[in-house]
């Protein structure tokens, strides 16, 4: 099984020691076993949450970040490999195409989906007062980075996986990517989608371990820091980085970050009981292994302020609390690390002590007692309802902190009777407290509070959209639509777009009159809710109608719009499409956009044409679209832009209109744009018009050679007498360039054998004799093959190369396309290049800079590069084990490898340079990176070549 083998004990997280229990993340489930003898066999597994992994996804996206929260539930993540979660008490919640992260009671009672819209926070961890902080793994775009952020309760961060892969490789669909185009993935800014929590700001590479220093670990100037780990499969531009968050609103900003350590490949982190942080090294690489380093790190006697304390701490944690009385117990709430803290807090919820609970929240010395004191209570009121009364009172506590943290946990408990003191925190000017008092409110379902939630975002104006997402949460859950529909004729904005917000989590088909709003970016925001994800189907030809509204000018909007054309796929939206495409005063991309869903009425993609999620397969009769377009065609192709003129032969190709070829034949005649010529000549070749010998030998005549090229490929389209076919291609072999070669031979592979066979033998001859360019090879073994003749076939052995696996690939050395190589460098999901490499020499750290590598590598090492990775290593990029002439071993990471020398950074504080001379043997420890030959074809490996080799220095 795909998910067992590759994630197997992917992630193990195991309870404080107050449990005689474990939890371990497997695909499929989350597994709690006992340890019944208490000799650490652990038995009895049993599955407390089922349905992880509903897909194949990235490496490392499984179940991670198996944590005990502050309220005694335990929390854990799902990366983009989805979900189709059955809790124990048979509830489902589908997440199919994004990550989330989870909670629920340790026996997996009282579940709950806590966040969803992210890709892989692999870990995350609990601040002080209970913030669940992370950062999340970018998309792998370029341009794009990870993403640091603050995951609260009910939040969308907007990932989905179908931003990365599906509709972008189906010719009949578009490359518009919500994620990238209209920028989800970034800090806040004006005009961005208000139905997401966007990151506190981009971030890291690789982020996987993460800590947060409970209070006494290293040193005093390490308090209330964080810890992240960046991986990027090596140890030169590994790190693990420590940061801090200052107070924003109701949530955060960044503060500041240190460096801490870098030469390593960490994965895990800890803090050990006496306070220094452990690291997992992984050593090299992104492939497993048998072995492994654990590094120490720690503060140097000078910075080492906190000894008694750490002393302290590493004897509380040792200790069973389980011996500890009551009054030792409550002593320890507030202790200065947050772990013993934890523990004590847990014990005495264990003995359903509530009365030192209690306690602990009354006396005013230590904030932090207080917290734990409520954390606690909370714990306990699940179980004795009675408890909750005792919280309600910290509503109005004196201490803004305390007034928060009691309506989280009187929200998180469900706490009805709390209604009143929450209603009144919302008028407060404190943001932390608004925010829990609005998220309890909702959580109770609290229809009294409607007028205060509001009011709350009346007086926000959008500012803090931590706010605005616990308001909007709170109403859709109360889920009083008659009150949210009111909020539309609202002459305040922000009442408008959270009206919009609130009816796409409630599924309202009633957010179709905010389409009408006189704002677009509000408009806008009700088309994301109708067309995205599982879509509000009923609402769906509303949006197609707003394709009429002729203010709308913006790209996310009229998108949405065409799309819901199609998918409503009436009379009535094929003539609002023909009417768009007919307007001049938007842009020539929507335009075309348009001309392009016509022209795919009859068959379209399986993929939404905006947001790529999966809508299944449609078949309609292209007669219907054909009755009304044909008409218009004429007009679409007097049009001077061209756009509209390569959008419409690709839609007359697509429909089989025929009656127009004429006029596509004046167009690709007399054009000046070559593209728009080329684009008439592809769809008459498709067409077959009744002169496409003529219109073919015009091509081949043209003084562009992307409309030669385009004819050539056409060639086999025509009937060509034996007799004539070697005419054309002397000339073309003569006088064509090599890309006009290349197509021509792609051609021939498809003409009758017995017309090409001749010619083929000869031109072997003429590439085994060094007459022809290298750069068509690949492309005449091409046709040969396709030629299906075993005589022809025997003979390409004499053009093969034998030897290493590279020289299997040397037709792949020259004749590729530098356009298509970038764009399966940048955009191809099978080999991903731009997740570890750039070409800018900016961004990026994961595998070393491309930029100006045309200039230090000749083709052939590219080539090797690319099929045996292991064989070249850039310095600081990976291993280098060395045998010595005198018989010594030595190991380290490459840093300089020249004619003269290298040079490995070993154990030792200056670098070892070792005289190539005194080298005996060589080994290079395996690369990160796949061999290419198995992930792309040879003409692919060519396009690579070709473009990595044009990127030189400058």
């Amino acid at each position: 099984d795909y998910h067992l083998s590759f994630y197997f004990f992917q992630s193990i997280g195991p309870f404080p020691t107050h449990h005689a229990h474990e939890l371990i993340g497997l695909i499929f489930d989350l597994w709690r076993l006992e340890n019944t003898n208490k000799k650490g066999l652990w038995t009895n597994p049993v599955s407390i949450s089922h349905g992880y992994g509903v897909h194949i996804g990235f490496g490392g996206h499984g179940m991670s970040g198996v944590v005990e929260g502050p309220d005694g539930k335990i929390y854990w993540q799902i990366g983009d490999i989805g979900a189709n979660i059955t809790a124990v008490d048979g509830k489902q919640y589908k997440y199919p195409n994004s990550g989330v992260i989870v909670r629920s009671n340790p026996d997996g009672s009282n579940f709950e989906v806590y966040a969803s819209g992210l890709r892989n926070t692999h870990e995350f961890v609990f601040d002080t007062y209970g913030n669940l902080i992370s950062s999340d793994n970018d998309g792998d775009h370029p341009g794009e980075s990870e993403r640091l952020v603050h995951v609260v309760e009910g939040s969308d961060a907007g990932w989905r996986s179908n931003w990365q892969y599906g509709k972008y490789t189906d010719p009949t669909n578009n490359l518009y990517k919500v994620w990238m185009d209209e920028k989800l993935f970034k800090p806040r800014w004006d005009g961005q989608a208000a139905y997401i929590i966007p990151p506190i700001r981009n971030f890291h590479n690789g982020p996987t371990g993460m800590v947060f220093n409970p209070g006494t670990a290293l040193g005093k100037q390490w308090q209330n820091h964080f810890f992240l780990v960046e991986f990027v499969g090596n140890a030169t531009n590994s790190h693990i980085w420590s940061f801090d968050l200052k107070p924003k609103g109701a949530s955060f900003d960044f503060k500041s970050e240190v460096d801490v350590v870098s030469g390593i490949l960490p994965t895990g982190i800890r803090f050990g009981p006496e306070g220094a942080l452990y690291a997992a090294d992984w050593v090299f690489g992104w492939d497993t292994k048998n072995y492994g380093r654990v590094w120490k790190l720690d503060v140097d006697d000078k910075n080492r302020d906190l000894t008694e304390e750490r002393a302290q701490t590493k004897a509380y944690i040792q200790q069973d609390y389980a011996l500890q009385t009551l009054d030792q117990l409550s002593t320890l709430l507030s202790y200065g690390d947050q772990r013993v803290r934890l523990k004590a807090q847990f014990e005495l919820v264990s003995r359903a002590a509530s009365d030192r609970l209690l306690n602990a929240i009354n006396q005013k010395s230590s904030q932090l007692a207080r917290v734990h004191g409520v954390w606690g209570m909370g714990q306990l009121i699940e179980k004795n309802r009675s408890l909750g009364d005792n919280l309600i009172p910290l509503l109005k506590d004196e201490d803004v902190e305390l007034r928060a943290q009691a309506a989280k946990v009187l929200g998180d408990a469900f706490y009805v009777p709390a209604e009143d003191g929450l209603i009144s925190l919302l008028a407060t000017d404190a943001p932390r407290s608004q925010f829990f008092a609005a998220q309890a409110l909702g959580r109770i379902k609290s229809t009294k509070s409607i007028p205060g939630l509001i009011s709350l975002l009346e007086r926000n104006q959008d500012a803090d959209q931590y706010i605005r997402h616990a308001a909007v949460l709170a109403l859709a859950r109360i889920g009083k639509e008659e009150a949210i529909v009111a909020m539309q004729n609202s002459a305040n904005k922000s009442l408008r777009l959270a009206s919009v917000l609130v009816l796409r989590r409630m599924a309202s088909p009633k957010v179709a009159k905010s389409l009408q709003d006189s704002d677009e970016f509000i408009a806008t925001e009700a088309a994301r809710a109708i067309n995205d994800d599982e879509s509000i189907v009923d609402a769906l030809p509303a949006l197609a109608a707003s394709l009429a509204n002729p203010a709308w000018k913006g790209e996310p909007l009229l998108r949405r719009a065409i799309n819901a054309c199609l998918r409503v796929g009436t009379a009535k939206e094929i003539d609002l499409l023909i009417q768009f495409a007919e307007r001049n005063d938007i842009s020539d991309v929507i335009r075309a956009e348009a001309i392009a869903t016509l022209g795919s009425w009859a068959n379209p993609s399986v993929m939404d044409r905006v947001d790529g999620r999966h809508r299944g397969a449609l078949q309609r009769n292209p007669a219907d679209v054909v009755a009304k377009i044909k008409s218009k065609m004429p007009e679409f192709l007097r049009s001077t832009n061209p756009e509209v003129l390569i959008a419409s032969a690709r839609l007359l190709a697509e429909l089989n209109i025929t009656d127009l070829r004429s006029e596509q034949t004046q167009i690709f005649a007399n054009h000046p744009n070559a593209k728009v010529r080329s684009s008439q000549l592809s769809s008459l070749a498709a067409l077959n018009d009744p002169n496409l010998a003529l219109i073919i030998q015009r091509g081949m005549d043209d003084s562009d050679r992307g409309v030669r090229g385009v004819a050539l490929s056409n060639l086999n389209k025509i009937e060509i007498p034996k007799s004539q076919l070697p005419s054309i291609v002397n000339t073309i072999f003569e006088k064509g360039s090599m890309t006009e070669q290349q197509q021509l031979l792609q051609s021939m592979g498809k003409m009758k054998s017995e017309n090409t066979s001749d010619i083929l033998e000869d031109l072997i001859q003429k590439m085994v004799g060094g007459k022809l360019e290298n750069g068509i090879k690949l492309d005449l073994m091409e046709a040969v093959e396709a030629s299906k003749s075993d005589k022809l076939v025997a003979k390409l052995d004499a053009l093969k190369t034998k030897g290493t696996l590279t020289d299997e690939f040397k037709e792949a050395l020259f004749g590729g396309n530098l356009q298509v190589g970038s764009g399966i460098f940048n955009r191809n999901q099978t080999v991903q290049c731009v997740r570890c490499h750039n070409v800018s020499g900016e961004l990026g750290t994961v595998g070393p800079t491309l930029k100006g590598v045309g200039s230090r590598l000749t083709r052939e090492q590219i080539l090797q590069s690319l099929i045996e990775p292991s064989a070249r290593i850039a310095p600081g990029f990976g291993s280098v084990t060395v045998v010595l002439t005198d018989g010594q071993e030595v190991s380290g990471l490459l840093l300089v490898d020249n004619e003269k020398e290298i040079q490995l950074k070993t154990n030792e504080a200056e670098p070892l340079k070792i005289a190539l001379s005194r080298i005996k043997s060589r080994v290079n420890a395996p690369s990160g990176m796949p061999p290419m030959g198995s992930l792309l074809s040879k003409r692919e490996i060519r396009d690579v070549v070709e473009f990595l080799s044009s990127l030189k220095a400058r």
